[in-house]
């Protein structure tokens, strides 16, 4: 399939004004075409006005409707073939089977949301009759469901060139609230995102649906992200990628004359307690899964465990020899962008300058490669140090050593919001879990026992989530089902005639919703 290094508004395929960005093969160092000229101000406001124009149609369609819309943009990713794995292989440098995992992933999530659509019960249909005869004062008839926000903005992430970005989570929720969307593609890997758009585009044509309702937008710099985020149609937005980069859009959200929700997943560094009966029981093993969670696609993933919290002690000491001494032989791996490779050096000097280092990986023998690397403190240095806290993305971990469990459970209270915690625990390890248990629920959105945080299931059931910076807003999740949730907002409906009230709130019941009515779930 032809690359056109063209953006797609209105279904049209549209040249940028804008400075020209290239793909970087960051194994090789080549440039790759065609490239990307950046959309400009009157572009972005274009694709917004579009976008707004769709709203009210597309969110007015059946649940069967957006239901094929979605089954429609799986089978036409599917349909690209090997040119879809291809492009993005040499635009990232990851391996040919994590990307077609990647894909099965994307096509299942958008699978997943046309199935929660279908179901209606992200609607949320609540119903009290009136009761006219009601003393001291009658009921008036009141009907609720709740409605799309309108158009949502939604900006590419580097780690996910599919799952995270142009037809990724964000997009596939917004579309199954009913919200048109505004994708600005990653500059990591534009000819991706762009045959992932041409797809989406297909989809929307195929189903015969307002060609507003999708486009797909270019930009080098921040010009093409702040004017979407600023422009009046849009009603959110939805982002992954750096605490310097979220807060920004954050900031411009609150600054418009209406300000609007910033669903941004930022910064995590995914705690792990190992605790005492644990490492004495299975301390070789706990770094064997260790290692090999950290050290993952190079570590690139927002669930890498880059904090482990322990006790000193002689478990202690094992768990470290043996995970350096696994470390030692972990090879280099190629990271996504020359920029997050400088990135992830600059963040190790910060660590080094505060931290001592245990183990470092294979030396890299090729362009922008990561090397792992494990650093430890003391608990009173860590406490007292704020800049360790801060998120190395990349394989690289700090161990912290505390002097008891009351110190543990002090450095608990102090962490940052993260998107997971992780407890590795025996059967006499409950007592001091049940300890931690209440300060990890406040402190992130998802929390696992003998397990590793790297692996996000796409399900009901998963929160990807947590309090800020780990997330903007604590009550969301990117992923699973209840990613709808942030793109609805609840309407009630006093006394309307049955003719003017929407189809999920008819007397009825034409889309055969299992409603609240008067207190009491409808069978």
């Amino acid at each position: 399939m032809n690359l056109t290094g063209k953006m797609l508004i209105g279904g049209q395929t549209i040249s940028g004004t804008r400075e020209v960005l290239h793909a970087i093969n960051p194994s090789s160092g080549q440039t790759l075409q065609p490239g990307y000229a950046g959309g400009d101000q009157a572009q972005v406001e274009q694709a917004c006005a579009r976008a707004w124009a769709a709203f009210d149609t597309y969110r007015e369609t059946t649940p069967a409707q957006r239901a094929q819309l979605l089954q429609t943009i799986a089978e036409e990713l599917e349909a690209l073939g090997d040119a879809l794995i291809e492009r993005a292989m040499l635009e990232t440098g990851l391996p040919q089977a994590r990307l077609q995992g990647e894909r099965a992933r994307t096509c299942g999530q958008l699978r997943m949301f046309a199935r929660t659509v279908l179901a209606g019960e992200w609607l949320d249909v609540r119903v009290d009759q009136a009761q006219p005869e009601r003393q001291p004062l009658p009921r008036a008839d009141l009907r609720q469901r709740q409605i799309p926000l309108g158009p949502v903005a939604v900006f590419g992430a580097s780690n996910f060139p599919l799952a995270f970005s142009v037809a990724g989570g964000d997009t596939a929720s917004a579309l199954a609230a009913g919200c048109p969307v505004i994708v600005k593609a990653h500059s990591a890997h534009p000819g991706t995102s762009e045959l992932v758009g041409q797809a989406i585009a297909r989809a929307v044509h195929q189903c015969d649906l307002p060609v507003g309702l999708f486009a797909l937008l270019f930009g080098s710099g921040r010009e093409v992200g702040q004017a979407l985020v600023g422009n009046p149609h849009i009603r959110a937005v939805g982002f992954t990628g750096s605490r310097a980069g979220g807060l920004a859009l954050c900031q411009t959200a609150q600054q418009r004359a209406e300000p609007i929700p910033v669903y941004a997943e930022m910064s995590s560094t995914n705690p792990v307690f190992l605790l005492p009966a644990a490492l004495q029981v299975r301390g070789d093993a706990l770094a064997q899964g260790f290692v090999g969670s950290l050290t993952l696609g190079a570590g690139q993933f927002c669930t890498n465990p880059g904090l482990l919290v322990a006790v000193q002690g002689p478990a202690l000491e094992q768990f470290v020899a043996t995970a350096a001494e696994l470390l030692q032989h972990s090879a280099a791996q190629t990271m996504l962008t020359p920029g997050i490779w400088a990135a992830y050096q600059d963040g190790l000097d910060s660590l080094s300058r505060h931290a001592s280092t245990v183990a470092k990986g294979v030396l890299p023998t090729g362009p922008n490669q990561c090397q792992a690397q494990l650093l430890r403190v003391s608990a009173a240095e860590y406490l007292a140090n704020p800049a360790l806290q801060a998120e190395v993305f990349g394989a690289a971990a700090l161990i912290v050593q505390c002097r008891d469990e009351a110190e543990r459970l002090q450095l608990a209270e102090t962490l940052e919001g993260q998107l997971t915690a992780t407890l590795q625990l025996e059967d006499d390890d409950i007592a001091l879990a049940r300890s931690l248990l209440p300060v990890l629920e406040r402190k992130a959105g998802r929390i696992l026992v003998n397990g590793w945080p790297t692996g996000v299931e796409v399900c009901d059931a998963m929160v990807h989530g947590g309090p800020f910076p780990a997330t903007s807003d604590v009550r969301s999740t990117s992923v699973g089902t209840a990613a709808i949730q942030r793109f609805l907002r609840p309407v009630c409906y006093q006394d309307l005639p049955d003719a003017l009230l929407p189809p999920a709130l008819q007397h009825g019941n034409p889309l055969a919703l299992r409603r609240l009515v008067n207190g009491v779930r409808e069978a």
